[in-house]
């Protein structure tokens, strides 16, 4: 019998929890929006793209990276979803930001390992991508790894130049 007594006691107060955080949402609704504002906050490609073109070139690499990073999660769920054109779409992105990334982080001497970084990271997930694609699919991922390899390998150049100790 004191088993059966537990275990209804355990119902009722886990059943009592999920009424009272109902009752909580319902009664303070305004404690929950800022949640919902936070994701909110995060400017979508477009206004990235806008803020890249009045950037300084110090301030243009991390949000080229930015751009790229999200467009490769938009061309993975692209392809996915078995819509290649598109995913080929985002793919030129990725690449043209990375491209613009690498120029701005050379010319300002700023955020070049952070960009270094962020492409190695991009040509990483490239990779595991091809390897779940069609055929077909493959040879646009295997065009865009290699361009992200040589903009980090002139990002590296760059970084450790010879003869030019300090």
């Amino acid at each position: 019998m004191a088993g059966t007594w537990h275990s209804r006691r355990r119902r009722t107060a886990a059943s009592g929890l999920g009424l009272a955080a109902v009752i909580f949402c319902l009664v303070f609704p305004s404690l929950g929006s800022p949640c919902l504002l936070a994701a909110r906050d995060e400017p979508t490609i477009e206004e990235l793209k806008a803020k890249v073109d009045n950037a300084s070139a110090g301030e243009r690499p991390p949000l080229c990276i930015q751009i790229a990073e999200r467009q490769l999660n938009t061309a993975d769920k692209f392809y996915l979803a078995g819509d290649s054109e598109k995913g080929h779409a985002a793919l030129a992105d990725v690449t043209a930001y990375a491209e613009i990334a690498r120029g701005a982080a050379i010319q300002s001497h700023k955020h070049e390992k952070q960009a270094e970084i962020a492409i190695r990271k991009m040509t990483r997930k490239l990779s595991d991508m091809k390897h779940q694609l069609a055929r077909e699919d493959q040879e646009p991922v295997q065009n865009a790894i290699e361009q992200l390899e040589r903009i980090r390998d002139e990002l590296l150049a760059a970084m450790f130049e010879k003869g030019n100790k300090k």
